[in-house]
């Protein structure tokens, strides 16, 4: 602590020359090592946002619904009846390609202490996975100890993991992406907050004790990948979800009194951002005694316990007097407790350790006075012509549509997920109505008729072709994925994975992308209330700088006033009429069908047309909450081809498709257009159906009927055929076949 600060150390540190000028202006003297990394974690791209802030700002986060938006742990929103939804989304990312057991691991246990620390139970968990192409040489052993990370984690804490999604792009290579999701549900009169009032408060540490694992693991996160990248281990946290499950029910017992001021669990940067952010929040100061940090390695310092990520960690400020009544509740539950320090009216963090001062920071700095930076980016013409898409080849007159259909449901980003979700447990809780494999997960809340529904979504290859196309893609996907089950899309969450920012075309993708989604928000009456940035996804290693797709992941939320309501994806009869709900433009620009079959990654993505996708979803949600439609299905990768295949796989039952006038001819039905449903229903129900949508304008138009054990597309000059158990045998094989059979790792 005592040692000279030297240029090499503050580079170690992740700070900039001119970075370190800032800090030595707001101490007016050098900082000492305890205070140097404590700036460095608190200014790090992981915790202060510095290169997306500015833009973050433009985003609509406000409805007559949302109770909290971005800025606590969670984002909250009223959904009736005296409850709300709390919910949020982050990135664990560089831990995942590093360890990727306990990198899925961890991420799922600190999205869980996000939403809890507010006062809600956890009720459901959804993951957004990005792997590289399945056929890198560590791609079956990153898939493996992610999903086990995930379902050990999950499955041992008891929140059922309902939903999510599995891509594979070689631009995730070096730098696989995992996005962990969680929901929850408290009362509106029982939500806590993180900010520290009360001049002498005590500020009291609970959970588990400090480690130094994930020790710098938020400068960690904020830096590019390089063949040295495995030197990073000891970084990566571990994680006990047996002990997560223990402070769950010892937080909500306490909350169930009156006695916690402010609680914050102890994420990135773990004992400083807690107490940062709790301290600047309520305009107040903080001190603590370090030596009374609970810890469990013998000798660790003040630098170490500050900047450790150990898990399972709260920080509290309770009301005077309740220390006892704190402490008891939490040792019953086997936790450690410790009074450790007060709040304070100094606008400082003051750290004392062995009775002296060995730190001494004004708060401003640290938190809403951090470096803020508006990156440079170039123009969308510009963007264009730098990532260099070319326009789609030329389309053949016919598609064999069976052929192509086949192949398709094989392939890596269509195939089933069910290796990946058997080894989650989605019924924990009893409450899960729609397990992995719809359009959107159901669960009731807990003891009512009312159903939350969750999804997460996003196209990269349609961010990277067009950042802004594929920002108002992104959300629109998750509103119809949401209305696709009949419920109201209410709010959404975002993990925004970019690369580098000091590049200007990356800082191009992220303001195309938050432009995009920002236009998408306004115009569907979809805020944003809670999201997490992930920068410098990129890896040296594979390539000079190679960054990921931009990859902004949405989590939307949505309510249904009657869970035994929602509509499923499955035929469910034979006879029923098929319906194209929302209009056909046969855009194969960007579509999985033009990249599988023609290897053509040209063309620019499907168009979004908000005004259009709303007035459908609409329609949609009445016609479902009213019983007409017996299945409904959106349509996105693969076109309606697939979405028609994964209704007959999920009912088990064929269907004969006929009366298709598609513009681009058979080909036209692996377009990828948007806005766009494909629903079943009963023949005395269809002319009622028909006649609602033409007199509101919607576009319609039946396909065919529901029959038989096979698709069959039938056109003027011939049938394209495929049996039910052909298609199944295709979907079903990738992962197994990936995986070893059993998912064993070679």
């Amino acid at each position: 602590m005592t040692a000279p600060i030297t240029p090499e150390i503050v580079a170690e540190h992740g700070l900039s020359e001119e970075e370190y000028q800032r800090i030595l202006k707001a101490l007016g003297r050098e900082p000492n090592l305890v205070e140097l990394g404590i700036f460095s974690v608190m200014w790090s791209e992981h915790c202060s946002y510095k290169s997306s802030r500015v833009h973050l700002k433009k985003l609509p986060t406000e409805a007559p619904w949302v109770i909290c938006g971005p800025g606590e742990n969670a984002g909250v929103i009223d959904i009736g009846d005296g409850d709300a939804a709390i919910f949020k989304m982050e990135s664990h990312n560089h831990p995942s390609y590093i360890e990727p057991y306990q990198g899925a691991a961890t991420g799922v246990g600190g999205i869980l202490r996000d939403v809890f620390t507010m006062g809600a139970r956890p009720m459901a968990n959804l993951n957004a996975l990005r792997f590289g192409n399945p056929e890198h040489p560590k791609m079956r052993h990153l898939i493996s100890g992610v999903v086990s990370g995930i379902g050990g984690y999950g499955n041992c804490v008891g929140v059922p993991t309902v939903g999510g999604e599995v891509n594979f792009d070689p631009a995730y290579d070096g730098n696989i992406l995992v996005n962990a999701m969680t929901v929850g549900v408290a009362k509106t009169d029982k939500i806590f907050y993180s900010a520290a009032t009360g001049i002498g408060n005590p500020i009291v540490y609970v959970g588990s004790k400090t480690g130094r694992d994930g020790i710098h693991g938020a400068t960690m996160a904020s830096a590019d990948f390089d063949e040295n990248s495995d030197e990073k281990r000891p970084t990566v946290q571990v994680g006990d979800p047996f002990t997560e499950k223990l402070l769950i029910e010892a937080c909500l017992e306490l909350m169930a009194t009156d006695a916690i001021v402010a609680i914050q669990d102890m994420g990135a940067a773990g004992l400083t951002s807690s107490s940062v952010e709790m301290a600047s929040k309520g305009g107040a100061g903080i001190r603590l005694d370090m030596n009374k940090v609970p810890c469990r390695e013998e000798g660790m310092t003040p630098y170490e316990m500050m900047l450790s990520e150990s898990q399972e960690r709260m920080l509290m400020v309770l009301k005077p007097g309740r220390e006892a009544e704190a402490e008891a509740i939490f040792r019953k539950w086997e936790l450690d407790f410790a009074v450790i320090g007060e709040v304070t009216d100094t606008g400082h963090m003051v750290l004392e350790f062995d009775g002296e001062v060995v730190c001494d920071i004004p708060l401003g700095p640290l938190a809403d006075e951090a470096p803020e930076y508006e990156r440079p980016f170039i123009s969308r013409d510009e963007y264009k012509a730098w990532a260099q898409v070319k326009p789609l080849g030329e389309i053949p007159a016919n598609a064999d549509v069976a052929a192509d259909l086949l192949k398709l449901m094989g392939s890596p980003n269509l195939a089933s997920r069910r290796w990946i979700w058997e080894q989650y447990d989605h019924q924990v809780g009893g409450d899960t109505v729609q397990r992995p494999g719809g359009d959107a997960a159901v669960v009731r809340v807990h003891g009512s008729e009312k159903a939350l529904a969750m999804t997460t979504d996003v196209t990269p290859r349609y961010c990277y072709a067009d950042p802004f196309e594929g920002g108002k893609q992104a959300v629109a996907e998750a509103y119809r994925n949401l209305s696709a089950v009949g419920a109201k899309p209410l709010a959404i969450t975002n993990c925004l994975n970019f690369g580098n920012p000091q590049r200007p075309e990356i800082m191009a993708q992220i303001v195309g992308c938050l432009d995009g989604m920002s236009e998408a928000c306004r115009t569907l009456d979809f805020p944003i209330v809670s999201g997490n940035v992930s920068l410098y996804n990129e890896s040296k290693a594979t390539g000079g700088g190679s960054a990921i797709l931009p990859t902004p992941a949405i989590g939307g939320v949505g309510l249904l006033a009657d869970w035994s309501k929602s509509a499923t994806i499955a035929f469910k009869d034979a006879g029923d009429i098929i319906v194209l709900i929302g209009e056909h433009r046969g855009q194969l620009g960007q579509s999985l069908w033009a990249r599988e079959i023609r290897g053509d990654t040209g063309g620019a993505p499907p168009s979004v047309d908000l005004a259009a996708e709303r007035r459908a979803a609409e329609f949609v949600r009445e016609r479902i909450a009213s019983g007409c439609l017996t299945a409904v299905h959106d349509v996105a990768d693969g076109g309606i081809a697939v979405a028609l295949a994964e209704m007959a796989l999920a009912g088990n039952v064929g269907a004969l498709v006929d009366g298709l006038e598609l513009v681009g001819g058979s080909a036209a039905l692996f377009a990828e257009d948007q806005g766009l449903f494909v629903a079943t229903v009963a023949d005395h129900a269809i002319l009622d159906l028909l006649g609602d949508a033409t007199e509101r304008d919607i576009p319609i138009a039946p396909i065919g009927r529901t029959a038989g054990t096979r698709l069959i597309f039938e056109f003027s000059d011939s049938d394209h055929a495929v049996s039910i158990a052909d298609l199944r045998k295709a979907h079903e094989g990738f992962f197994p076949k990936l995986m070893g059979g059993d998912g064993a790792v070679a």
